[in-house]
């Protein structure tokens, strides 16, 4: 019998009933009010900070700590740890730094650029004046002042026009563009006092949960700094990258010359029939990168014995090996 279908009967019995019992992954059962939040339920277990609960498998399917338990269920727990737990602290904490950042700096325009690989995302600023230390400290401290509030999100459900709209009144032309090909006729926004956005899933409840970030200055902009898989309560060393984060620079120039800085611009070049050109020129682009590490090979010729290539499996080394090769040949090797 599958154990993940539920007799109607059965359901209908425990309708009726005022409380409901949760059997944990280790076979601990407790008992809880029925229609009681999964938070409400599970911040009375021992192991509740440690490492810190972000969500639950509840009979199969993963649910945020907002989630109403109305039946009997089986429970895993999502902590900070886990890749899933990991991903809506992630989510939140970016959530409360743009809410900070829109109510600072409201003529600034502030956006995620990449991850970093210490734990982080690097977050470009446009603004016409300079993004100094000055307002990363700013910064930092209404992030705590929020974290200290402990400021519930709110997550209502809206039609999709209705989102579009909010987004392009908001100026922000990727979400837009983004949204045009979406499927579903709705959309899941989370709010936190006038900031209203969409994060690709699930939240923490509130801005309490929120309290190990940092903020470095760097470049165009700043990294907002999380804690990592293995170290849920503990922001890591701040790496330094100056030669990827010249790469990534770079990359975003080329989007930029190809008019594909978004998702939803590619998805509109794709729709106009333009995806051809886009591979060729960005083949080209490539090739441009290739013949520069190939003449920077050939003017150091009598320092290199050996060219090591590293990259994950899958990745094009061999590709890129043999496109190498051609143009050191084409400068004497």
């Amino acid at each position: 019998m599958n154990s993940n279908i539920i007799d109607p009967q059965f359901e209908k019995i425990q309708s009726t009933r005022l409380t409901i019992e949760i059997i944990l992954a280790d076979g601990r059962v407790y008992t809880g009010q029925r229609g009681a939040t999964l938070e409400q339920l599970l911040q009375l277990l021992p192991e509740w900070d440690n490492p810190p609960i972000m969500g639950a498998v509840v009979n199969g399917e993963l649910r945020e700590l907002t989630y109403a338990i109305e039946l009997d269920s089986r429970i895993s727990l999502i902590t900070m740890g886990d890749d899933d737990g990991s991903r809506i602290y992630r989510r939140s904490i970016t959530f409360l730094m743009e809410a900070a950042f829109e109510e600072l700096f409201p003529d600034a325009h502030m956006t995620l650029d990449h991850s970093v690989s210490s734990g982080g995302y690097y977050c470009q600023v446009f603004s016409n004046n300079e993004f100094t230390i000055k307002e990363i400290k700013q910064l930092k401290k209404r992030m705590n002042e929020l974290v200290e509030e402990n400021i519930q999100f709110t997550r209502q459900t809206v039609p999709l026009d209705d989102a579009i709209a909010y987004f392009q009144t908001k100026g922000l032309a990727d979400k837009v563009q983004l949204l045009k090909y979406r499927q579903k006729e709705y959309l899941v926004l989370y709010s936190l006092g006038d900031h209203q956005d969409y994060h690709h899933g699930y939240m923490v409840p509130s801005t309490g949960y929120l309290k190990w970030f940092d903020l470095d200055l760097v470049g165009d902009g700043f990294v907002l700094r999380f804690p990592r898989r293995n170290s849920p309560k503990t922001i890591g060393p701040m790496s330094s990258y100056p030669k990827l984060l010249s790469t990534f620079r770079q990359y975003g120039n080329w989007l930029h010359r190809l008019g594909i800085e978004s998702v939803g611009a590619l998805n509109d070049a794709i729709q106009a029939g333009n995806i051809r050109e886009i591979i060729l020129v960005s083949e080209a682009l490539h090739e441009l990168q290739i013949i520069d590490i190939a003449q920077h090979i050939a003017e150091k010729s009598d320092e290199s014995r050996i060219i090591l290539i590293s990259g994950p499996s899958s990745s094009g080394k061999t590709t890129f090996s043999k496109r190498l090769t051609v143009q050191l040949i084409a400068n004497g090797f």
